[in-house]
């Protein structure tokens, strides 16, 4: 099928950005995750049948519109919901960027079929990868996901020498302390293909979110670490 009539459920985009990837970047969020983060931001997007059904070249299209905010450095990222759970979709949007020399970027949790992701990782250039545990017992807890998938992915990118930045989301009273931070860091340390690694701090402010979806947040009562107390913790690692 040619790339532009390629189907996906696109839940919004983002025309700019600045923390998502290099430079200045317009991002497109892709609807459906097989995942139930406990952290989760943006819980409107799980459902899969929900979102808008769109042709590739239509996003295409709307994203040119964007493209003279790239031209230093920046680019398009797709992200989620789990984009590899539209791989087709993923990979028809990135060879159409490719072919303008734009620079592509996946932002994912490894989530999806390792076969399909590796057709997608063919047209990426940069893939940010968010690291939630280390164990497999705190993926299924916290996830319902797979630590061992996530592995097997972020190989995969090591394989293909796709660059990569690993971001992990510090939870209090879970992973945000001096020890859990420093077997992430070893962790990420571990992968040859690794640019960078991001801490970030947890925060609640999706709460309203979950409220209007009439879902209830798993974490709720805990609360965001005080500005100086992250930045005390960060200087630990």
């Amino acid at each position: 099928m040619e790339a532009a009539k390629v189907c996906g459920r696109v839940h919004s985009v983002q025309s700019l950005g600045a923390v998502d990837g290099p430079g200045m970047r317009s991002v497109v969020f892709l609807q459906g995750c097989p995942l139930r983060c406990a952290y989760c931001h943006n819980p409107d997007t799980w459902e899969f049948s929900e979102g808008t059904r769109t042709e590739a070249g239509e996003v295409f299209s709307r994203l040119l519109r964007f493209a003279p905010y790239w031209k230093r450095g920046g680019g398009v990222t797709v992200s989620g919901g789990e984009p590899l759970s539209q791989p087709e979709f993923v990979k028809a949007l990135f060879s159409m960027l490719h072919e303008r020399g734009i620079h592509t970027a996946l932002d994912t949790s490894g989530a999806g079929d390792l076969l399909a992701a590796r057709e997608v990782l063919k047209e990426t250039d940069l893939v940010l990868a968010d690291v939630k545990f280390l164990s497999e017992g705190e993926y299924k807890s916290f996830c319902h996901g797979s630590f061992e998938k996530t592995k097997a992915f972020l190989s995969l990118t090591a394989e293909l020498g796709i660059p990569l930045w690993i971001r992990h989301v510090a939870v209090p009273g879970l992973t945000a302390n001096e020890a859990y931070l420093r077997a992430v860091k070893e962790f990420a340390g571990s992968l040859p293909n690794l640019e960078r690694l991001e801490f970030l701090p947890f925060h609640n402010m999706c709460v309203e979110k979950y409220e209007r979806l009439g879902i209830p947040f798993p974490l709720a009562g805990t609360e965001p670490m005080e500005a100086a107390e992250w930045q005390a913790l960060l200087e630990k690692i």
